[in-house]
């Protein structure tokens, strides 16, 4: 039928000339976070084997390797697999979705909104805690430090920088005058905030898995078993980085549980960024703040100071857990964990 009407139309309904048709709304694009009211065990599942199947494949040469962390190839392959997450975030997508039935209706702007990706609503919120992250999960590594210094553990050298003076003089060729060591640890600091965002691509590459996905598809358990569970497998997934050391210096199961520890804290804290948001990037720039904060140590200690075991005194070690603990203790004592603070869209 053409849309172009010649003559005039006949009705056979009554009335059908005093009632107009009224405009369609168009349907609003459904959130699948919000839709859900049951975890979606068997995408977890998926999520689950392929992140860590994924990682323990690109850790393997390390590992057929036996350099340990002396490995050339260790930072290139820690690299690659932040990746892994996001990969194992899109066949747990599609895995829910067949269950679903859907057939593809809610398209881009459905899965972007689904990973907290897009539209950064409320952006005044979105933008404060994405700025307050980068701020404070350096500080957070910086307290641990203090605590580190208070109870003795370590020397260090706030004025001359002895130690970090020491590191750059043995790299140096015989002979080579050190540039200002107080203009290179100023620098430093000041690529803090800037290694944040240059790490955001991989930090995403983990966060858009842990809390852009997972978080939400654990929600209906409820909001600490949520931020626990994602955390806690969260360690999890570094092990076959850990058990080379990493992190802690320990090859045995213990390395792995401390990691598990600390990626429980921590997740709780970049999750929480993720429920007041319902934003994904807060979490990926606080991730990328933190990895980037993770050299203080080495800056600041003494060049005669003792060493303290990375599992007690290191950036994901037990010092720093206690204190990434008061600040959540803070927040919830706050009422930030209230139902009413979080995000709707995510239940």
């Amino acid at each position: 039928m053409s849309d172009e009407q010649t003559g005039p139309t006949i009705s056979t309904t009554p009335d059908s000339a005093a009632m107009p048709e009224a405009p369609v709304p168009e349907a609003p694009v459904p959130d699948a976070a919000a839709e859900r009211r049951h975890v979606p065990w068997a995408a977890v599942a998926v999520f689950a084997v392929v992140s860590c199947g994924l990682a323990w494949l690109v850790a393997a040469p390390l590992w057929a390797r036996g350099l340990g962390m002396t490995d050339p190839l260790l930072l290139v392959l820690a690299t690659v697999m932040m990746l892994t997450p996001a990969i194992a975030t899109v066949a747990a997508l599609l895995v829910e979705r067949r269950q679903r039935g859907e057939r593809g209706e809610r398209g881009a702007r459905g899965i972007l909104r689904e990973l907290g990706m897009w539209p950064l609503k409320p952006v005044g919120r979105t933008l404060g805690i994405s700025a307050a992250a980068i701020v404070a999960l350096p500080l957070l590594i910086a307290t641990g430090l203090l605590v580190v210094g208070l109870l003795g553990l370590a020397e260090f050298d706030l004025v001359g920088f002895s130690g970090f003076e020491a590191q750059v003089a043995a790299q140096l060729p015989p002979g080579t005058p050190a540039p200002p060591i107080v203009l290179l640890v100023v620098m430093q600091l000041v690529m803090i905030p800037i290694g944040a965002i240059i790490n955001a691509p991989f930090a995403f590459g983990e966060e858009v898995g842990w809390r852009g996905w997972l978080l939400p598809a654990l929600r209906p358990l409820g909001v600490w078993p949520a931020l626990l569970i994602s955390g806690a497998f969260w360690g999890f997934w570094h092990s076959p980085l850990i058990l080379l050391g990493y992190n802690f210096g320990l090859t045995d199961i213990t390395g792995v549980l401390l990691m598990i520890l600390a990626c429980m804290v921590l997740g709780v804290l970049l999750g929480w960024t993720r429920l007041r948001t319902g934003s994904v990037w807060p979490a990926v720039f606080g991730h990328g703040a933190f990895n980037a904060a993770a050299g203080l140590g080495p800056l600041l200690v003494a060049a005669d100071s003792p060493v303290p075991p990375a599992w007690l005194a290191g950036p994901a070690g037990l010092i720093t857990c206690a204190v990434m603990a008061v600040l959540v203790a803070v927040l919830v004592a706050a009422g930030q964990f209230r139902r009413d603070r979080l995000d709707a869209r995510l239940g």
